[in-house]
């Protein structure tokens, strides 16, 4: 649902290494960045497309399972939106179709992206004709090691929740510890746990491009939107937003553009709606247009405005009273 992620900002290089004997191509983060992975295989003139894995700083992951035996294999990464400023890309000239959210599908190689997805650069791993292969995504200026990448991404995400004073070492473990403390996770918590707590943190104080709608209740809720570009109404859902997450619906800036908002948990009870109507239905959607729902075989629900203010980023927060407010 909704446009890619901005691919505007800084772009990094791969960097390989073989492992032999493990079957599988694998990606190392030596970066400060929170990354997010995706892979494309090419055999005769068939592309298959999986994505997101997600790796933290200083920690390797497998992308791919399985023996190297296609004709060529291409990687993409992302940073995570948690992180403030101009997102960071890994890439490369290759263009293939994703999906904003995880995925995995199969293409003739030239085809058209589904209606749901966009294109992305990816760049080709050299696999050296081996079963298995390791490439560390790295950054300017270099990490010196991988532990010295987990310790630079603790220090990133705390000041993306707004911690500033974590200059030295010293001042890095204070403000982990009270993190720790203040999200109720146990000192003795591996950093993996604590990698997640602070990029969700960061979440809920991010202002990334476009409109992230995030849910503040105890429970999974779906949610959908109305736009007005011009002249044209189109609306969108549905997206599950999960308990104390958020949800990028979209990644573009907004421009001007205006926003109806639709919260529903339950059989379609409305945790946020309003006079606003849009046509929707109980599945995924994407309707051109606002008026005769009915005579299109299709439901209208009311949707809530949320007021932009001419700003290209906006964080929605839907708590269990409802719409209560953005950052």
């Amino acid at each position: 649902m909704g446009r890619a992620f901005s691919l505007a900002g800084l772009t990094f290089a791969f960097a390989l290494t073989a492992t032999p004997g493990h079957a599988a191509l694998s990606a190392c983060n030596r970066t400060s960045y929170v990354l997010y992975t995706a892979v494309a295989t090419l055999k005769a003139a068939n592309v298959s497309v999986q994505g997101w894995t997600r790796i933290v700083p200083g920690v390797c992951a497998t992308v791919l399972a399985g023996d190297l035996t296609a004709d060529a294999y291409y990687l993409s990464a992302r940073s995570s939106r948690a992180h403030s400023g101009s997102p960071r890309a890994w890439s490369g000239p290759t263009n293939f179709c994703i999906k904003d959210k995880d995925f995995s599908f199969a293409q003739g190689f030239g085809a058209r992206c589904p209606a749901d997805g966009f294109e992305l650069g990816f760049a080709q791993i050299d696999t050296h004709h081996m079963r298995g292969l390791t490439t560390t995504l790295r950054e300017t200026p270099d990490q010196p090691s991988m532990p010295a990448a987990e310790r630079a991404g603790l220090r990133r995400l705390l000041g993306d929740t707004g911690v500033r004073d974590a200059s030295d070492d010293k001042k890095l473990d204070a403000a982990l510890a009270a993190f720790r403390r203040r999200v109720h996770l146990a000192p003795g918590a591996a950093n993996t746990a604590l990698f997640d707590a602070l990029e969700t943190e960061a979440m809920k104080s991010a202002v990334p491009a476009g409109y992230t709608l995030c849910n503040d209740t105890k429970t999974d809720f779906g949610a959908a939107i109305g736009q007005k570009t011009g002249a044209a109404f189109v609306s969108r859902g549905w997206w599950t937003v999960a308990s104390g997450s958020c949800s990028h619906l979209i990644t573009d800036p907004l421009a001007g553009q205006k926003i109806w908002l639709r919260v529903e948990r339950g059989k379609g009870a409305p945790l946020v709606g309003g006079p606003t109507g849009f046509c929707v239905t109980t599945i995924e959607f994407d309707i051109q247009g606002r008026e005769n729902c009915a005579k299109r075989g299709l439901a209208e629900a009311g949707f809530a405005e949320t007021n932009l203010k001419g700003i290209s980023g906006f964080v929605a927060h839907v708590a269990e009273s409802g719409l209560v407010g953005a950052r």
